[in-house]
């Protein structure tokens, strides 16, 4: 039998209690809220491709100019929707660098904005579906205007109950500027897409022209503001007006989310190829009885160009997610513009699945191979030629962007540039090699797909072999002595030697 608790240990253990239920009720951590924003948010932007990916081209149907110009639109309007869903994203980075705490209500609100994301899918299916009619259009501004009005709210919440704001917003005498910006940056977008919704219904060309302005809207002001500064010169405001914004509409965005949400949309990418392959390659039951005799090895053999699609595919989006942890592993800090091209990369990636249609139907529709096998090419390209141009703005401000272990080159810069050169340069060559052999597309693709990933295991020999060999280059060189070093040894044999 347990004894009875005397007053002491039920004074404690009803403490106790109370604290744990102050724990649950008041601020907490907001880390795995975030974490569980990005995964749905990189899940929200990737499968926006889906619409385009089942674009329905019969076998009969020749890839022709008017298949060409409906599959352009399709993948222009998904890299529209797509930069849209990380303008939301990137407002919502900037938002939780200003938020620093969550309590329930803040989290119930921060769903109800995830809630809202997940109907623009949804949306951008009716406006690729029905692109002559504007509800597409009007529905899917009218999301991005209620996912601005939610982080709205959610801005108004924090700021109402200042000890769930960051360290340096809450202990500002500047907290209502602070508000105010915090505001601007998260309803400008939705502003437009309001602009956008009305035009919408009397002449849609205009909306996407609104909406492509929502994107470019953070670089389109840091470059008037550029052009402001350079005529009529930089004025600094006095001293005593201006405390230090801790949240700087063009600071670098936080590394660890950056990498959350590029790894959402890279595990997304590759799960919906596997989706493909269960929806697209199993047997019907009818048909292995009539047509392979019973034999499920022979009809899943009938399935052997989709499978190598698809390892093919895997491969690629694997290793081109390699090269991105391996480029973030040197980066200490993603500038703004790394943002822009990190996001233009993904956006490419996200069209990988379309790459993997394209190169599955290689058998259904042999007539067509080039086409796909240049769309293929394309889209590996721009998603590869993308991270290179990371490395390149990481060079560009190496003090602020880079380590400190990689900021003086050496074989490790040799070996990012070679790792990360790797997939443009063999997609530009495969897309080449099909103008001038286009009998040979589908095996210059599937080489191309086979030799990368072993290009990638012996990239590291390759590049110290070929610095090994400049290195022997650069000591057989002749040595001339200098100008200013022959002369005085000349003078020196003429004098006398010293007592």
């Amino acid at each position: 039998m347990s004894r009875p608790q005397t007053q002491e240990q039920a004074v404690d253990s009803e403490g106790d209690s109370s604290l744990h239920r102050r724990d649950e009720e008041g601020p907490q951590s907001s880390h795995r809220m975030l974490g569980f924003s990005d995964a749905l948010l990189s899940i929200i932007a990737t499968v926006m491709i889906l619409p385009v990916t089942h674009t329905e081209i019969s076998p009969e149907q020749q890839f022709d100019k008017s298949i060409q110009k409906l599959l352009a639109t399709r993948i222009a309007v998904y890299l529209m929707t797509f930069l849209i869903v990380t303008v939301a994203w990137a407002a919502h980075t900037r938002l939780f660098q200003v938020v620093g705490k969550i309590d329930d209500t803040l989290a119930l609100l921060n769903l109800a904005c995830m809630m809202t994301i997940t109907l623009l899918p949804y949306t951008f299916s009716l406006m690729v579906t029905f692109p002559d009619v504007p509800l597409g259009i009007f529905l899917f501004c009218m999301c991005v205007i209620a996912i601005g009005s939610v982080q709205a709210l959610i801005v108004g919440y924090a700021f109402h109950f200042p000890h769930l704001l960051s360290p340096q917003i809450q202990h500002s005498a500047y907290r209502t500027q602070s508000q105010w910006h915090i505001l601007r940056l998260v309803l400008r977008g939705p502003a437009l897409c309001f602009v956008a919704a009305i035009f919408s219904l009397f002449f849609f060309p205009l909306s996407y022209v609104l909406m492509v302005t929502v994107i470019f809207l953070p670089h389109i002001s840091k470059a008037t503001t550029w052009c402001k500064d350079k005529l009529m010169g930089h004025r600094e405001s006095p001293a005593h007006n201006v405390e230090p914004f801790s949240i700087d509409l063009h600071a670098p965005l936080s590394k660890e989310r950056v990498e959350a949400f590029s790894d959402g949309v890279y595990a997304i990418v590759a799960t919906l190829l596997i989706l493909d392959i269960c929806e697209d390659n199993v047997p019907d039951p009818k048909d292995v009885q009539e047509k392979f005799s019973g034999s499920l090895v022979t009809a899943l053999g009938a399935y052997g160009p989709q499978f190598l699609a698809y390892f093919g595919s895997f491969a690629t989006v694997g290793l081109l997610w390699f090269a991105h942890h391996s480029l973030f592993l040197h980066v200490r800090k993603a500038t703004q513009t790394m943002g822009l091209l990190n996001i233009l990369s993904l956006a490419f990636v996200g069209g990988l699945p379309l790459a993997y249609q394209q190169t599955s139907a290689f058998a259904r529709q042999p007539h067509d191979e080039l086409e796909r096998v240049r769309v293929s090419c394309a889209i590996i390209f721009f998603a590869s030629i993308f991270q290179f141009a990371i490395w390149t703005a990481a060079l560009l401000h190496q003090t602020e962007t880079l380590q400190p272990a990689v900021r003086f080159g050496g074989q490790e810069h040799a070996f990012m540039f070679a790792k990360l050169a790797l997939y443009p340069c063999a997609s530009l060559l495969a897309f080449a090699a099909t103008c001038l052999l286009s009998r040979f597309s589908t095996a210059i693709f599937h080489l191309m797909q086979i030799a990368v990933p072993f290009a990638f295991l012996l990239l590291r020999l390759l590049v110290r072999l070929a610095l090994a060999g400049l290195q022997v280059l650069w000591d057989l060189r002749p040595e001339h002595p200098q100008s200013g070093q022959g002369e005085p040894e000349a003078q020196s044999q003429l004098l006398p030697a010293p007592c």
